[in-house]
């Protein structure tokens, strides 16, 4: 009896590994925090749904905001393309636009430039899904923007992509499209691969007898006249059958589109003048209390006074409620687990009159800072935040300032 003991439990670990619960992490917080806070902002994300059935479309909606502070270890911000960060090929991804630019290729990006996003996608298979806006980034890998759960409703079965061709030719389901004839050519393919390596197998492997014939340089020794005609026949009936595919698919489909591998150009939003300059004096993250506390100098270069509503960084939103403008500005079904429930503390919490310079304490605490693994930034050589601040003035009129600078870990009050 005592041996059948770590036999049942080894019996349950096999049972466990064999069908193992399904995943649902978010991927995005394996990322460095650098790479979250000092590349890609993104901001005002919308999604058009929070529920749709398959077949249905969703819509990404937001600003993209390209970091000034970008890390200088890490690879220049070059080629980039906008895509859409999901588990899988769960949406089909029907159009992608950067400043109303269709994005069906890559493109470049300027430091410190603004851009306005917008993603199409269409369900394709049933469950719950993390949806994100993506910006895949040559050299330094995909950098994720906020992400929501959607529910996808109904029958996998049930998808389809229909599309008309340039020749007006009408394809029901792109997915299903010419898989008969895809599967003739690859069998057709195979058997010539097999009838080629089985003429040489014919006689036996004798992998040994021909090592040592080869080795000691008798390699035509093992080619008879049978083997010559059978090269040349196997040579001109793959260079015949490559012909009369190109061919005859040119005579069938005479309007064709190559995959898009080049760059499109373009231009980021208009540059507004800075109204609200702010500059690091000193940043520390309290460690008890999952606490990024900051001192910062604010002037307030607009013509109406300001007060300081959010603060964001790596997708994590800290709003300070006191601000109208600022909670209003969070959809009600934004991410829970993106918007911190603490707020944003701010003292002085008073508004900035035009002209004037201030000084102010911003207090951004929450247990995200451990649970979104943004506190391992204090474990690094460059301890450097990075993050956007929204100014609002009593008009409700926004005004965005980037703002990073080093964050000691302490234990200690500000």
């Amino acid at each position: 009896m005592k041996r059948l003991g770590p036999i049942v439990a080894a019996s349950l670990l096999l049972c466990g590994l064999a069908s193992p619960p399904p995943a649902a992490a978010h991927g995005e917080r394996n990322q460095e925090p650098f790479l979250r806070m000092r590349t890609a902002h993104w901001y005002d994300v919308t999604w058009s749904a929070d529920k749709v059935k398959v077949n249905d479309e969703i819509e990404l909606r937001g600003r993209l905001h390209m970091f000034s502070d970008w890390p200088k270890h890490l690879f220049p911000l070059g080629t980039v393309y906008l895509n859409l960060g999901v588990n899988g090929p769960v949406f089909v991804k029907v159009a992608t636009y950067l400043n109303d630019v269709p994005m069906m290729q890559s493109t470049t990006l300027e430091y410190g430039k603004e851009y306005e996003f917008r993603i199409i996608a269409k369900a394709r298979m049933p469950g719950r899904h993390h949806v994100h806006p993506m910006l895949n980034v040559e050299y330094a890998g995909p950098l994720l923007g906020p992400g929501k759960s959607i529910e996808v409703e109904g029958e996998a079965a049930d998808f389809a992509f229909p599309l008309t061709t340039l020749d007006g030719i009408q394809i029901p389901n792109l997915e299903t499209w010419q898989l008969g004839n895809i599967g003739r050519v690859h069998a057709y393919w195979l058997v010539l691969a097999f009838l080629w390596l089985g003429w040489w197998f014919r006689r036996g492997p004798r992998l040994l007898s021909r090592f040592r014939s080869i080795d000691g340089g008798k390699e035509e020794s093992l080619l008879t006249g049978a083997d010559r005609i059978a090269g040349a026949v196997i040579v001109v009936v793959a260079l015949a059958s490559v012909a009369f595919g190109m061919i005859s698919t040119n005579a069938k489909y005479p309007r064709t589109s190559a995959l898009q591998g080049g760059r499109v150009r373009v231009l980021p939003l208009p540059d507004e003048a800075e109204q609200v300059l702010v500059r690091h004096t000193r940043g520390v993250y309290q460690v008890p209390g999952r606490s990024l506390e900051l001192t910062l100098k604010v002037t307030n270069k607009s013509a109406n006074p300001v007060r300081l509503g959010e603060f964001t960084a790596a997708n994590l939103r800290f709003v300070n409620r006191g601000v109208a403008a600022a909670a209003a500005g969070v959809p009600a079904n934004y991410p829970d687990d993106l918007l911190a429930r603490n707020g944003l503390v701010v003292t002085p919490d008073e508004p900035i009159p035009p002209g004037e310079t201030r000084e102010i304490k911003v207090q951004a605490a929450d247990a995200a800072w451990e649970t979104e693994r943004l506190a391992s930034l204090m474990g690094n050589p460059d301890s450097s935040y990075g993050a956007l601040l929204f100014f609002f003035d009593p008009q409700g009129k926004r005004f965005v300032s980037e703002v990073s600078g080093p964050a000691i870990p302490s234990c200690t009050t500000l």
